[in-house]
């Protein structure tokens, strides 16, 4: 009976293994077919797509960076000053809803959360319209403004809950030793929260640099499109002797440097990010 109890325990744990390599190989295929068909030409797609085949076409990736470098350059600066403003509009905004007595607090508090609720295509017309009226369409203004406005409201949610729970002696000590509201907030609420602040500028980021319907809609400049409308151009200016079949390597290789600085931002990163969702569970 003892030996059965250890080989149907033994079979249990395999089975677990088993169910869970299979789930991790589902999930992980797509990046690593991602990555063997940037190696290929058309041919080698057309006939085998599933598998490496040689010889490897490393030439796909100079002539993706050759296409995408502008576009990536704008999606760099608009990610990053969207996510500069949405972080620091977030953390602010969130310390006076957590630190300051006002009427009507906890209506706007809810009244912003609530805009969590809405789905956020809904809004594209309205701030299609004010983006025209203040004539902004065509600008990097036209997408950094409206990221900065909607991505607050989450980073609100979560540092409010943050500065609430940390104890008020260390704001009237600061208060004490001359430190106004706002010097408050810099020297003493923001080192407190970096973990949090960054995983929202993770999040924000991530957001802004994936974004295709938006800057589809005010930017029709080339100049100034985003990288996720430089892919779209690809399966365009990526035909074989004039005809329209797409090159898959060229393509997929475009993917694979476009998903490169999220990585990297996250590896950066990642310590941060894990401490800020463990403190935001824990104080929640």
């Amino acid at each position: 009976m003892r030996s059965w109890g250890r080989w149907r325990k033994r079979l249990v744990e395999a089975l677990k293994h088993v169910v869970m390599g299979t789930i991790t190989g589902l999930v992980f295929y797509p990046f690593v077919m991602l990555i063997v068909v940037s190696f290929k030409n058309t041919d080698q797609f057309m006939h085998n797509p599933w598998f490496v085949t040689f010889p490897l076409h490393f030439a796909n990736y100079p002539a993706a960076l050759e296409l995408l470098v502008r576009y990536a350059a704008n999606s760099v600066f608009v990610s990053g000053v969207s996510c500069l403003g949405t972080v620091f509009l977030a953390a602010f905004t969130a310390y006076v809803f957590a630190r300051f007595e006002f009427v009507g607090r906890q209506f706007l508090f809810y009244l912003i959360i609530s805009l969590m609720m809405v789905p956020g295509i809904l809004g594209l017309v309205p701030m299609f319209m004010i983006v025209k009226r203040l004539g902004l369409l065509n600008t990097y203004w036209a997408l950094i403004l409206p990221y900065i406005a909607g991505g607050q409201v989450l980073g609100i949610f979560l540092l409010r809950t943050f500065f609430s729970a940390i104890p008020s002696d260390l704001f009237d000590s600061a208060e004490i030793d001359g430190a106004g509201d706002f010097r408050t907030f810099i020297s003493v609420a923001m080192p407190l929260c970096k973990p949090m602040m960054a995983t929202i500028a993770i999040i924000s980021f991530h957001g802004t640099w994936n974004d295709l319907i938006w800057p589809l809609v005010v930017i029709s400049d080339d100049k100034l499109k985003t990288i996720t409308i430089g892919l779209l151009a690809f399966q365009s200016r990526f035909q074989s002797y004039g005809v329209a079949v797409t090159q898959y390597g060229p393509l997929f290789a475009g993917y694979v440097v476009a998903a490169i600085p999220l990585l990297a931002l996250f590896l950066c990163a990642s310590r941060y990010f894990v401490e800020g969702l463990t403190s935001g569970a824990l104080k929640a």
